[in-house]
């Protein structure tokens, strides 16, 4: 699928080389922008956090913590979009729809965004990562289609949607289907039966970190858990506090990248 993009935009930020994009997604019906840090290395698709947009990694000074990397031509940062507002946090339609407009930003990430990061770079060892909600884009992503990447970096994830929490509601309010479970990791990996697929797995690198009083501290357990039982390599890192915060992320991707 070729990818036509306008408004692009290019120039040198504290000597990280800068990209804006923009193009109207076939998948979404709707204009999706992104951004891009450096001009080489390994390219890292980037989700950003619950209901949040492109630009707020800069904004909250991620992409400057890992920024010698960037500047080095190790690492080039893609930092997309979320529908969140439209699709999983949608709470105006019903549960079934919205994460059928999931599957729709699905499709985005990996038809029209992956696309893209194959014409601007030619190095196939691609990172997947996210933080927060983000990280449930990267992980899940990573699992259901790991022919596409070489690493996945999940920090202070939410990695099953259904779960009611204190502070955190079940996104389907109580709905369950098919779509729903082959979107929740820890229920579709104890039914994996594919050895072919769990071979790809298992050359995944697969980080996880969250903060020992996260919230979702017992959900990343349970993860790595399900992967460790498939014999599917993972390291769960865990961090003081609940660690649930920008400053923590920028530290975290120096640390694991």
């Amino acid at each position: 699928m070729a990818i036509s993009t306008y408004n692009e935009v290019s120039f040198f930020k504290n000597k990280v080389r800068r990209e804006y994009h923009r193009w109207f997604s076939v998948h979404l019906q709707r204009d999706m922008e992104l951004l891009i840090f450096g001009h080489g290395g390994k390219p890292m698709l980037f989700f950003p956090t619950r209901t949040a947009r492109f630009y707020d990694y800069e904004d909250w000074g991620v992409i400057d913590a890992i920024s010698d990397k960037i500047d080095r031509g190790e690492l080039q940062v893609y930092c997309i979009d979320s529908v969140d507002k439209t699709s999983l946090y949608c709470k105006t339609i019903a549960p079934a729809e919205r994460i059928k407009r999931h599957f729709g930003y699905e499709k985005y990430v990996l038809d029209e965004v992956m696309t893209f990061i194959r014409q601007k770079n030619n190095d196939f060892q691609t990172i997947i990562a996210g933080c927060s909600l983000g990280a449930f884009h990267a992980v899940n992503m990573a699992l259901r289609y790991p022919f596409h990447f070489q690493r996945v970096i999940g920090l202070s994830g939410r990695y099953d949607l259904t779960m009611q929490l204190e502070f955190f509601d079940d996104l389907f309010e109580g709905f369950k289907n098919d779509d729903i479970f082959a979107n929740t990791p820890t229920y579709f990996l104890p039914l994996l039966k594919s050895q072919q697929l769990i071979r790809v797995l298992q050359r995944l690198e697969i980080t996880l970190a969250i903060g020992v009083e996260d919230g979702f501290l017992q959900n990343n357990i349970a993860l790595s858990n399900c992967l460790s039982e498939k014999k599917i390599h993972n390291t769960l890192y865990f961090w003081d506090g609940e660690a649930h915060k920008a400053k923590y992320w920028g530290e975290m991707l120096k640390k694991y990248l």
